[in-house]
């Protein structure tokens, strides 16, 4: 009898050697080393700024290496653009999104695919993949009346699309809602069962242990550990990330003042075929509290939120009141000098202008670098700036360099941060923690009950409920463009802010 053949050990599916990039500001990758196997989801962990998303960005072929060797599947492969990459297998979904605002999800999702497929097959192939992952999404809606859930879906969707060998995933659960979370991680671990392998970057550090089987840890560029994430605690993972403990938490009770921001019977029709009405809308912000709005996205929040702000100006008189004055017609500028600010959920666009510099960023909202007759005085922005970067712990090049040119995470701090520094009586923040890691989580949620501490009204709105529960007093559900009544801290539950979400509650 011949003796068996022995198996021959499978290659890695990806194996990067030494991966070096240099920007005039900083090393953002520095000899790293990287190895991921077939049907392993495997994760990468680090600071915002570490140099996750470029080290990604090279393996997709968006950015070009300065030095090192990928391997995919054995073999060094040279990947000189995203259309090479997925040609061999490896999709990503970026954590800023990469869709045209005036084409349909259909025709997004066709111009990353083969010329063979008509755009109707590519729609109902994408109603397929909605309806087999959980994941809902209309393929001929236009991408501008999209939510930012609704677009996140739209990518991961894409990238499932091409059938990938490598899929890597940039914070795709920031805005997702637990249980959206769930039915993710099924299609992720039935992918890899697979045989598809997964790079995950997320600084949500129990999804981690949850779902990946292998960790590699990036510091300043460099490749600083490796473990196991099952067999280490959220508390272990944090100190290989920042290399201490976040810091902890002090929600203290306190009593709310008098009414900040009243808004009663704020009905308005949608601005576009595919939004959401929103429907006798009433609460009431009171100073030195934190209301918070749970909810699925796409329920009426992006209109809730431009009619609070001032970028919609269709609401009747008398129903959006700022410390006593009916502001309903009133333009965002206006507001502002009643206290008002808002920190928009899209960062790049809204929140900033992407080809900016940070300095130029600040005349969004700020005016103190604005001197009589309107000259800016430059020495004044600079400082403005500089001293939110520093402040803030925003990593990047400084006052001059371009906002596009931040990672995610650091360019929330900065705008989160030029809005908790101007000292708002009212601010409305919307995702304030989006794709920001652990330490600056706990930075800017502790601004944030500072602000409230010192008097001011904040409204935050947010789908991570683990956030709402540890920042609010009180909350309220938002559904089908339709807000609940408020429920106290002591009141919420998982179980009955999900039910909410439904709008299963009681109307009175």
């Amino acid at each position: 009898m011949a003796p068996a053949t022995p198996s021959i050990p499978l290659a890695p599916r990806l194996s990067l050697r030494g991966i070096t990039k240099r920007y005039p500001a900083v090393v953002a990758n520095d000899a790293v080393d990287l190895t991921v196997q077939p049907g392993e989801i495997h994760a990468l962990l680090g600071e915002n700024g570490a140099g996750k998303s470029t080290l990604m960005k090279i393996i997709y072929g968006a950015v070009q290496p300065d030095a090192g060797e990928v391997r995919f599947n054995g073999q060094p492969v040279d990947i000189r653009g995203p259309q090479q990459a997925r040609a061999l297998g490896i999709s990503m979904v970026f954590q800023h999104f990469s869709l045209f605002d005036t084409l349909s999800v259909a025709e997004n999702v066709w111009l990353g695919l083969g010329r063979e497929l008509s755009l109707a097959e590519v729609a109902r192939r994408i109603e397929d993949k909605a309806q087999a992952y959980g994941l809902e999404v209309d393929p001929q809606r236009p991408v501008h009346t999209l939510s930012v859930g609704e677009r996140q879906r739209v990518e991961i969707i894409r990238a499932l699309l091409g059938e990938p060998q490598l899929l890597i995933l940039d914070e795709p659960t920031s805005v997702l809602t637990p249980s959206a979370v769930d039915r993710l991680f099924e299609v992720l671990r039935r992918l890899a069962q697979q045989g598809c392998s997964i790079v995950y970057i997320s600084h949500k550090l129990h999804e981690i242990r949850a779902l990946c089987s292998a960790c590699t840890v990036l510091r300043g560029g460099r490749v600083t550990g490796s473990c196991d994430p099952r067999a280490e605690s959220e508390a272990s993972l944090s100190r290989l990330m920042i290399g201490s403990d976040p810091p902890q938490l002090q929600h203290r009770p306190q009593k709310a003042g008098t009414a900040a921001l009243t808004v009663r019977g704020l009905s308005v029709p949608r601005d576009d075929p595919f939004g959401t009405d929103l429907q006798g809308i009433h609460f009431e912000l009171r100073t030195g509290e934190i209301l918070g709005v749970a909810g699925v996205s796409g329920n009426g929040q992006r209109e809730l939120l431009a009619c609070l702000s001032g970028e919609d100006r269709r609401a009747p008189p008398g129903s959006i009141e700022l410390r006593s004055q009916d502001v309903s017609r009133w333009s965002s500028a206006q507001r502002r000098t009643l206290g008002l600010h808002f920190v928009p959920e899209e960062r790049l666009g809204r929140g900033a202008v992407p080809a900016m510099s940070l300095a130029h960023n600040t005349l969004l909202t700020r005016k103190e670098p604005i001197e009589r007759g309107w000259w800016i005085n430059r020495s004044r922005m600079r400082a403005l700036a500089a001293h939110l970067i520093d402040r803030y712990d925003v990593r990047s090049g400084g006052p001059q360099s371009l906002a596009q040119s931040l990672s995610g995470g650091n360019l929330q701090k900065f705008i989160v941060g030029r809005e908790l520094d101007a000292q708002p009586e009212v601010l409305i923040v919307a995702q304030p923690t989006w794709g920001v890691d652990v330490g600056a989580t706990a930075q800017i949620r502790a601004a944030l009950l500072a602000l409230r501490d010192a008097g001011a009204a904040v409204l935050l709105v947010s789908e991570e409920l683990d956030e709402l529960f540890e920042l609010a007093d009180r909350l309220v559900v938002m559904s089908k463009g339709q807000l609940s009544p408020p429920m106290g801290r002591d009141q919420a539950t998982t179980e009955r802010i999900g039910q909410w979400m439904s709008g299963l509650w009681e109307r009175t």
